[in-house]
């Protein structure tokens, strides 16, 4: 049974603004997965679905899911806010479908529901400001090179288009506004009309109209579309327009125009024009093109020197550790990490016992060799599993070493719905910390005991559940192996152990109880 996937655009966020096909396709869904934001903006549309939300940052997971729910015969919607098809969801579903091969005859059936953008829906409050030649420009670089998003600002800004700025500022991204504004008035008057609109047709509306120069005075944040005029806008009556350029040929203030129906179209009329209004010229075009044909030959390596193909370089990430019980690095590792490193990598120590190299690189292979002959214990980054155990006291209470290492070499590294940490404590003062890891293991008295569902971050954070104790040597890994594998097989994406103990109430015969401090606190939402 083929499944379905809907990729929903459902618009600024109210819900008349939602398209009726977009309201059938969340209602024709059993699934509907998307950012837990706008999950509450539909809420009222998707009453007795199945629903899995993430947070932001997580679209990876969202389409992953999306696909693999389809994959299964399912039909699934995952929502974007504005349009699906613009900073949305639709091109990162694509680009998983074609990673797993997906071909349109015989696989998920896909259909995107394009919704009304921020562009739109912002220039609707602001008045007509994108009546001429405009563009969209995200200022997040945590995609995008800002290299590249500052040639962009630069070209848009001297070829005078109307400009949307998405994602325009964020808790950790503050200067690049900064710098867009900087770039766009070497091209614009300081006075030219800025619209900022944050929650367009959300409870939280709010609409403001400013300058170039001024723009900065007013708060600007991840929910704020900064639409900035060209040239030509100007303000009236509180309204951004941007003529689309009617005067040069009519007279708005007369119902009897000068030139006539038949004449409007006329070269000798319109002097701006690519014919540069000289009837019988050969359009620039032409000239140009037979100008290229002049090179002999030349034309592909002068079109190559003048639009340059951007080279997209890879960033390879790997987690790398001196071993599970040791934690003492050599000063070859050192050096060794050091020199891979080189000028253009990076290198980050992690609570985890870990560290992060990420290195510019073609070959990550090579790299990978690198590390092994150094010594090194090197395992992926991101939503995997990791082992991290005490120095057993330098190897004096070496007994649950084995263990330790059991556990790393079967399941270190493997894909899960969310990053998970196993610690292990050769003794019970776990000064480690095990019991504040997802999967706490505790060696004490010559066997284990286990704590499940730790919250080691936040305000309302916790220690793991004692869910037994007195575990024999010989079972301990066996029961690991059981516990994750319920976990990546049941866990929605991007759900911690500690939420998913907490929603299935029971995981391998082991019973949740609630600990979880009953404080009353306002969410605390940190960077974008």
């Amino acid at each position: 049974m083929r499944g379905k996937l809907w990729i929903v655009g459902f618009g600024p966020g109210s819900e008349k603004h939602i398209t009726e096909r977009a309201k059938e396709a969340l209602q024709e869904s059993d699934c509907v997965i998307g950012y837990k934001t706008y999950m509450e903006l539909v809420a009222g549309l998707i009453e007795g679905k199945e629903v899995i939300s993430t947070g932001m940052s997580e679209e990876v997971s969202r389409a992953q899911a999306a696909v693999k729910y389809a994959e299964a015969g399912r039909t699934v919607a995952v929502i974007s806010s504005g349009d699906a098809g613009v900073y949305g969801m639709a091109g990162l579903i694509y680009e998983v479908l074609a990673e797993k091969g997906w071909r349109e005859e015989d696989g998920v059936e896909v259909e995107i529901i394009p919704g009304i953008s921020a562009i739109n829906s912002c220039a609707s409050l602001l008045g007509a400001p994108v009546m001429h030649d405009a563009c969209t420009i995200s200022l997040s670089d945590h995609l995008t090179p800002w290299d590249l998003i500052v040639r962009r600002i630069e070209a848009a800004g001297a070829a005078d288009f109307v400009i949307a700025l998405y994602n325009p500022r964020s808790g950790k991204r503050t200067r690049q506004i900064v710098e867009a504004q900087r770039i766009l008035l070497k091209h614009r008057s300081p006075d030219t009309p800025v619209g900022l609109v944050k929650s367009a047709y959300r409870d939280r509306q709010q609409v403001v109209m400013t300058t170039l120069a001024n723009m900065l005075d007013y708060e600007i944040g991840m929910l704020t579309t900064v639409i900035i005029g060209n040239s030509a806008t100007f303000l009236y009556e509180n309204k951004m327009i941007t003529p689309r350029g009617y005067q040069r040929k009519y007279t708005l203030t007369s119902e009897k125009q000068p030139l006539r129906p038949h004449e409007r179209l006329k070269p000798e009329h319109e002097p701006w024009a690519l014919h540069k209004g000289k009837e019988g010229a050969p359009p620039l075009y032409e000239i140009g093109m037979k100008a290229l044909q002049m090179l002999d030959g030349k034309k592909t390596e002068f079109l190559q020197e003048s639009f340059p193909q951007r080279k997209v370089e890879s960033i390879f990430e790997v987690a790398v550790s001196p071993g599970v019980a040791n934690k003492k690095f050599t000063a070859k590792q050192l050096s060794a990490l050091s020199a891979i490193a080189g000028e253009t990598g990076s290198v980050e120590y992690t609570p985890h016992h870990q560290i992060i190299l990420r290195v510019p690189t073609e070959k990550p292979q090579q790299i990978t060799n690198q590390l092994e002959e150094a010594g090194f214990l090197i395992q992926p980054v991101g939503d995997v599993l990791s082992v991290k155990a005490c120095d057993f006291c330098d190897g004096e209470k070496k007994d649950a070493i084995p263990y330790a290492e059991q556990l790393h070499e079967k399941l270190a590294g493997i894909q899960l719905p969310k990053e998970l940490h196993i610690g292990v404590n050769g003794c019970g003062m776990a000064c480690y910390q095990a019991v504040n890891d997802d999967i706490g293991i505790v060696f004490r008295k010559g066997k284990f005991d286990l704590f499940l569902g730790a919250k080691p971050v936040g305000r309302t954070a916790h220690a793991g559940q004692p869910v037994a104790e007195g575990i024999e040597p010989e079972e301990i890994v066996p029961l690991i192996e059981r516990i994750v594998a319920e976990y990546k097989e049941k866990a929605h994406p991007n759900e911690r152990l500690f939420k998913f103990f907490k929603r299935v109430k029971n995981i391998q015969g082991f019973a949740y109880r609630d600990i979880t401090p009953t404080i009353q606190i306002e969410p605390a939402p940190c960077g974008d």
